[in-house]
């Protein structure tokens, strides 16, 4: 069995070398931590609240949050220094605060494409009451639950996924939802967006134990070293050129890791800041008065593209009809023949109310909600309309409405920098902690003979490539689901053999993980629901 001991290991950097870098590290948080404060208290200062319960709230919600990424650290990371420790590339040591600073970086790199996409699994009543008690209820049930699992799974050594667990309890607070105030389509969980996230987390591990087969396979074919298919010498680290493949997949499966997985904190942190302070994080404040006034002319433009497919039906003037209406499409997916005027005036009513104030930083707290709101519905209802290709609009009206969603998104999915620094401090230092349990499965249990170096770069490999790929068209994937099957496949092509009772076990795991967390989350948002 691999000695996982912290004493210096041959050819491992010295003690001292490793001190530098984990005191380096340390001191790139501690600044990360002040940035957060000082740019938190800066965007928090304008706001006034009667009661302190807003930042109570604020405050208990941010500490579940970065919990949860605190988790996703040490239990998915744990995937990617696996392979650099039983190959002894690595101390563990070293290899722990090298992957903790690449996942940080991976993190302030991320577009935040993912965050969005799986904010759009929530029922749109939740998204749009966000500050309410419903909100509330919402982010601390699916919060909870998630980390709730993580620890279970973390606890039994078993590599359970992290995207998996949230995504679980995003549909459990919308299926409970639904069944506490009836199916209202607004109510429930968007299926269609679901479905498009369950096939990536379904057949992601199938091409980590596929592709990390083939690599393997094509490796030996290829590339006749016999150093490479062999496995350690007792402590000894492999040659340099082997040592530095192995290094270099640990580098990237941690950066891709952070990208990817980073961004699921990013977009409920984004929820609970639009929910307790929505005044300073509703809109984006960096939004200069240029670029609302191009926002403005944008909107005019979409109002008027709008009504060119009316087909004669008159534009209506109740404000609450027109909403209800593009909710209902939302809802629905069906057009009806008020469904584009009512666009077209809401598209008309957004421009106005940012030409009326200005700027977006200067739209008031009393209507903030209701302007966001706005947006938020047309974007959606833009988006439905380009996927169903229905009504289908000349080339140049397309792109005037497709500027206009660009233009929305810019102004409410953002996701400010000291998020981002937050989330890569949460995450960086929970892989520093707690890894020894899954890199034990990962390196021991899976297959029946030692990890050897070719086994280990060609499942990091795979790792790497899927999980950036699924990062760039913003697809959550499972770093654990993705390199645990990838080990798999190249012991299996290796003809290593597997430990069937472990492969049982993660696949036991995949197959919990949804319904387990869907149970926990809907249980607690009852739970939430009747306390606030």
């Amino acid at each position: 069995m691999p000695d996982l001991s912290l004493s210096p290991q041959p050819g491992a950097s010295p003690a001292r070398g490793r001190s530098a870098s984990l005191l380096a590290f340390l001191l790139v948080i501690a600044a990360g931590a002040v940035y957060v404060g000082m740019h938190l208290a800066d965007d928090l200062s304008p706001v006034r609240e009667s009661s302190a319960l807003p930042w109570l709230l604020l405050g208990i919600a941010l500490l579940i949050a970065l919990g949860f990424e605190f988790v996703n650290g040490f239990h998915d990371t744990a995937n990617a220094v696996a392979t650099v420790i039983y190959t002894h590339s690595l101390s563990p040591n070293l290899a722990v605060i090298w992957s903790g600073a690449w996942n940080f970086l991976g993190v302030l790199t991320s577009s935040g494409a993912v965050a969005f996409g799986i904010l759009q699994l929530l029922p749109v009543e939740l998204i749009l009451q966000v500050g309410s008690s419903a909100g509330f209820a919402m982010v601390f049930a699916l919060l909870i639950a998630a980390i709730i699992w993580n620890l279970g799974t973390w606890y039994f050594g078993l590599p359970s996924s992290s995207s998996h667990t949230l995504i679980g309890s995003i549909i459990g607070v919308g299926l409970m939802n639904q069944i506490m105030h009836g199916s209202t389509g607004t109510s429930g969980v968007d299926w269609s967006q679901a479905m498009g996230v369950g096939k990536s987390l379904l057949f992601s591990p199938l091409v980590g134990f596929l592709l990390a087969a083939l690599l393997l396979l094509v490796l030996k074919a290829l590339v006749r070293v016999p150093a490479l298919y062999a496995e350690p010498k007792g402590k000894e680290p492999p040659p340099f050129w082997i040592r530095a493949l192995l290094i270099l997949t640990c580098t990237g499966v941690s950066f891709a890791h952070g990208s990817n997985d980073g961004q699921k904190g990013m977009g409920l942190i984004m929820l609970i800041l639009i929910g307790t302070v929505p005044t300073a994080y509703a809109l984006n404040k960096a939004v200069t008065t240029g670029e609302s006034q191009t926002f403005v002319a944008v909107a005019e433009q979409a109002s008027r593209t709008f009504g060119k497919y009316a087909n004669g039906v008159p534009t209506p003037t109740d404000a609450a009809a027109v909403r209800s209406e593009v909710e209902r499409y939302i809802s629905s997916r069906t057009l009806s023949p008020q469904t584009i005027p009512a666009l077209s005036a809401l598209s008309a009513e957004v421009g106005q109310q940012v030409a009326g104030y200005g700027s977006m930083a200067n739209v008031p707290q009393s209507v903030v909600d209701n302007v966001r709101n706005n947006m938020y519905v047309i974007s959606e209802a833009i988006r439905l309309i380009d996927k169903a290709k229905q009504p289908a609009f000349a080339a140049d009206d397309a792109r005037a409405i497709d500027n206009f969603r660009s233009q929305i998104d810019h102004a409410t999915k953002f996701i400010p920098t000291w998020v981002k620094v937050a989330v890569a401090i949460a995450l960086g230092l929970g892989t520093m902690v707690g890894w020894k349990r899954i890199v034990v499965t990962v390196g021991e249990r899976i297959g029946k003979q030692h990890l050897t170096y070719g086994q280990g770069a060609s499942a990091e490999l795979v790792a790497m490539a899927t999980i950036g790929a699924a990062d760039v068209y913003g697809l959550p994937v499972s770093t654990t689901h993705v390199l645990s099957s990838g080990v798999a496949g190249a012991m299996a092509a290796n003809g290593s053999g597997l430990q069937w009772n472990t492969v049982r076990s993660l696949v036991l795991a995949w197959v919990l993980t949804l319904p387990a967390s869907i149970v926990l989350a809907g249980g607690l948002y009852w739970v939430f629901r009747h306390l606030f």
